[in-house]
């Protein structure tokens, strides 16, 4: 029989509603999945989140075959794999003829710019997964010298009416209450008990073939517990929104050793792979704050991460890529320490956050943006090598996702486009958020002696060595007047203190 139209479905575009579906016909269309070499190893990525990938997407499969829908599936272990997404749409496309091949825009340049280079005559679909398009978000940038998350929020609080008045004004008067989300974890409070989900027989066999093929990458497959179907993703979501929601306002940035979920919803990765909507995520939110259930600062906290800062990060990467990925403003070139693949650091904090991300291929963002990557940017990683770390080790990575966040947001290596300042600091911040500094064998409270906490000479060594550029920018004002303040003495002190700490680095020893 003739194929009308072949449809190409990648691993994170698993969401029944998928554009590239659109008026899939059962009877003369054809529906593509392929897992491909090209996909697992292009960066080192977690055990687990290749398994969930695969997963998922044999889930999927089966459900779109319980519709009545042809599935062609091509497994990583299958003699005929070409090991690309651009070969196996060929070889399929030469078995079948079909009169039509659909597509959904990608959330990785590397995969569109292959896949439009296969010399097939592709029909390409808008992602409406998403609130703002590529071209609605070009057009919002356009003219504009600075692009900035807060004004692009209200634009899509306006569109969306997410959390307004009858009379277009916010809820509660402002727009932004992340003031009030700021917390640091009292004492002696837990986060709830983390749902876990059981593997199937389809999950087992993903497992067997991660662990046969992957072993090598960095990170542990035993314990892995995600969710992998449409179903398991809202049984996740419903959990977060009866025992998490409520306190994820006051506490969404606080770490504490031992807690490596507290009060977060951990749906990044199902969202971001199409098992979950995200309209329908607002929407509970939403009301759950008109029902009385949840603080404002809880609901406002949310939606601005997804109908903000999710929207606005995309929206960066496909108006700014390819040559966004290689930004580096600082000019830094030192490699990634072996310790971030390991978790083999004395620093608690370190330790904690890679320790958990190694175990659960998870971290939240104050982890991520204040431990792991404010490290590498006082240190001097090389963006490629810090971006390529966050992609591969954590579960609800994409390009389109990671590359600012890493790029723009954690080492400021596009020079303040995404964000206004560095986003660095002292052991001091640390020390105020979790309980990391009481179990850590350095002293937060010291900066220049031999066990004096890392991140405080580091900090004032960055700031040291980027001065120049920095010392212009008026929310770097008071700390460049501080360092001012400081006696010659002391800052040479802080300066040979930070040369001891990076010169370790150079000669790969742990700190």
């Amino acid at each position: 029989m003739n194929v009308t139209a072949l449809r190409l479905v990648l691993g994170d575009q698993l969401s029944f509603d998928l554009s590239a579906l659109e008026g899939l016909d059962l009877v003369r269309d054809r529906v593509l999945l392929a897992e491909v070499a090209d996909e697992t190893c292009h960066v080192p990525h977690h055990p687990q989140k290749i398994t969930f990938i695969f997963s998922a997407m044999r889930h999927f499969a089966e459900a779109l075959r319980q519709r009545g829908v042809s599935v062609d599936y091509v497994t990583l272990d299958d003699p005929a794999n070409s090991g690309s997404l651009a070969g196996e749409l060929t070889r399929f496309a030469r078995l079948h003829r079909p009169q039509s091949i659909h597509i959904t825009e990608t959330g990785d340049w590397r995969v569109e710019h292959a896949l439009k280079g296969c010399g097939l005559p592709v029909t390409w679909h808008e992602d409406r997964r998403f609130i703002c398009s590529r071209s609605e978000f070009a057009r919002w940038a356009h003219g504009k010298r600075q692009l900035r998350l807060e004004f692009f929020y209200r634009e899509m609080r306006r569109k969306t009416g997410l959390l307004l008045q009858p009379d277009g004004t916010p809820e509660g008067g402002v727009w932004n209450f992340d003031a009030d989300n700021r917390k640091p974890l009292p004492r002696g409070l837990h986060g709830p008990i983390a749902l876990r989900f059981a593997a199937d027989s389809i999950t087992r066999d993903v497992l067997a073939l991660v662990q046969a093929r992957f072993a090598h990458h960095y990170g542990r497959l035993d314990g892995f517990d995600y969710p992998v179907t449409h179903a398991e993703a809202e049984q996740l979501w419903l959990h977060f929104l009866d025992f998490g929601l409520a306190a994820f306002g006051d506490y969404q940035d606080a770490m504490a050793s031992g807690e490596p979920f507290l009060f977060h919803a951990r749906i990044g990765a199902a969202l971001n792979v199409g098992l979950l909507d995200l309209r329908r995520l607002c929407d509970d939110v939403e009301a759950a704050y008109r029902q009385g259930r949840i603080a404002l600062n809880a609901a406002e906290g949310f939606i601005r991460q997804l109908i903000g800062w999710r929207e606005y990060v995309r929206g960066i990467y496909w108006l700014q890529m390819p040559d966004y990925a290689k930004r580096n403003a600082f000019g830094n070139t030192r490699p990634l320490p072996e310790f971030y693949w390991n978790g083999q650091t004395r620093m608690n904090c370190m330790r904690q956050v890679i320790g958990q991300t190694l175990e659960h291929a998870y971290a939240h963002h104050i982890q991520r943006l204040m431990v792991t990557g404010n490290f590498a940017l006082l240190a001097g990683i090389a963006p490629p090598a810090l971006c390529d770390w966050y992609l591969a080790v954590y579960m609800d990575a994409f390009d389109w996702v990671e590359l600012p966040n890493v790029l723009g947001m954690v080492l400021h290596a596009d020079g303040g486009y995404l964000g206004s300042k560095p986003y660095c600091a002292s052991g001091q911040y640390i020390k105020r958020m979790p309980n990391y500094c009481q179990d850590c064998p350095y002293k937060v409270s010291e900066s220049t002696t031999d066990d004096a906490c890392p991140f405080n000479a580091l900090y004032w060594h960055f700031l040291m060595r980027h001065r120049e550029l920095l010392q212009g920018n008026p929310r770097m004002t008071m700390v460049y007047r501080n360092l001012a303040r400081m006696s010659e003495s002391k800052q040479q002190a802080l300066w040979q203190r930070g040369e001891v700490l990076l010169a370790r680095l150079d000669a790969g020893d742990a700190l």
